[in-house]
């Protein structure tokens, strides 16, 4: 409900409010320190900012033991503007006292923003961050803190030059950018982010391709994030592809055979989110792509529903194999954009049973299907090896339970989540 939630999103089965409220129901029947693990795994591990602060709200409305509260809200807030975020969640039913235990967590998360972080998000909204700090009464811990609080107190906190700043005031794009990159102060996703915004500046590619290839937050990037940069800047793909590959240099390997199973059926053209700008056929891409360079030994299929001849014909020219036949294919040995490109949605149906039905024909260690799960027919259960149904859609209900691994929304802990499965299996087989 909450590891791939795009909170307050509607979905295909469900509304954005429908599944906030899922999670609200879902909080007091769980103990509260695996609430509160499990709000800070959230925003630490997955990076989500909206969700882990609901669940925090939820975990608040009543009083626990050993500061759990304000210890889970000091963790979960880790970008200033959370601060005035939480209080409008916590309002959000009718303004109330705030608990012992929430100033008490506002107020240590408070004290780790220093006077950069805090005039960058000290907006003007309705709970402004001066209004936060004089509800929890929150103290310093040192002289030079206390005199950024003073000054955002006093309405003379500096806003600090970001490249926002700095590009709103009218300065030349190219020398910012040229600026940014050479001191090292543009954040990667920052930077992929604004390719388009370099080229039309004129910025030289290969200053960009080295500085996206050097940069230490190439680590904190998985393959959709190359991905999206490249529909954006399409002439800078050899830029950015070095790059995206690097990235998953260093993660931990999948061993043994792997089949990926990819649904190239027409609903996997809708939207991921309503702000995302991949479709679900993007999202599955990008894993595959990932995928792809992980697994010690990886064979890729694709599948539809029954195209008609015309449509075998095309499909046959797309992906270069005779093998194509009526709707199912394997994809040729491509990694990368190519890769990703030949598993683009196609303006058919969905045969997900019958797609599943060949690849258990085959020996393999694991099997990944990346789908939506919409389909015209029933999913079998599998009877060898790891089996994973992943469903890029966040949706609560789905088609590949049983004996199936199921896996609902798409997020890159998707990888982690396989490999921390298969090691739990592993440890209670050497056990056993």
């Amino acid at each position: 409900a909450t590891c791939a939630c795009l909170l307050w999103e509607n979905s295909f089965y469900e509304s954005g409010q429908t599944i906030a409220e899922r999670i609200k129901a879902l909080v007091p029947q769980v103990e509260p320190e695996l609430v509160s693990q499990l709000a800070i795994e959230l925003r630490h591990e997955h990076n989500l900012r909206h969700v882990p602060l609901l669940v925090t709200r939820e975990l608040a409305r009543k009083a626990h033991p050993n500061n759990l509260v304000a210890n889970t809200l000091a963790q979960v807030i880790n970008r200033a503007d959370e601060l005035n975020e939480f209080l409008a969640l916590y309002w959000q039913e009718g303004k109330q006292p705030l608990s012992k235990q929430v100033k008490k967590g506002l107020a240590a998360a408070f004290q780790k923003f220093d006077a950069y972080q805090l005039g960058k998000y000290n907006q003007d909204k309705a709970i402004k961050l001066r209004d936060v700090l004089f509800l929890v009464h929150a103290k310093p811990k040192d002289e030079a803190q206390a005199a950024v609080w003073k000054q955002l107190v006093d309405k003379t906190l500096p806003v600090p030059e970001t490249w926002e700043k700095r590009l709103s005031s009218g300065e030349d794009k190219k020398v910012v950018f040229e600026d940014l990159m050479q001191t090292k102060s543009l954040g990667y996703l920052a930077a992929l982010r604004n390719l388009r915004n370099m080229q039309q500046a004129g910025v030289d590619k290969a200053q960009v391709a080295q500085y996206l290839l050097e940069h230490k937050g190439i680590s904190q990037v998985l393959p959709f994030r190359f991905i999206a940069a490249a529909r954006a800047v399409p002439q800078w793909e050899d830029a950015i592809e070095p790059a995206m590959l690097k990235a998953t240099e260093n993660l931990p390997k999948l061993s043994g055979k792997t089949i990926i199973l990819v649904d190239r059926s027409g609903s996997m053209d809708a939207a991921l989110s309503a702000k995302s700008d991949l479709n679900r056929g993007q999202a599955a891409g990008a894993l595959a792509v990932l995928l792809r360079e992980i697994c010690a030994e990886v064979e890729i299929w694709w599948f539809t529903a029954d195209l008609g001849s015309v449509g075998q014909q095309i499909m046959k020219k797309l992906v270069g194999s005779k093998d194509t036949g009526k709707w199912c294919a394997p994809v040729p040995n491509r990694r990368g954009f190519a890769l990703a490109e030949l598993l683009q949605p196609l303006n058919a149906g969905t045969d997900l049973g019958g797609a599943v039905n060949l690849m258990f024909a085959k020996d393999y260690q694991r099997l990944i299907v990346l789908t939506d799960e919409q389909s015209a027919t029933s999913v079998p259960q599998p009877k060898q090896g790891m089996n994973y149904m992943i469903n890029v859609a966040s949706y609560q209900n789905g088609v590949g339970y049983g004996n199936w691994v199921h896996i609902d929304g798409f997020s890159e802990s998707v990888v982690k989540f396989i490999q921390a499965h298969e090691q739990l299996i592993h440890e209670e087989h050497t056990s056993a």
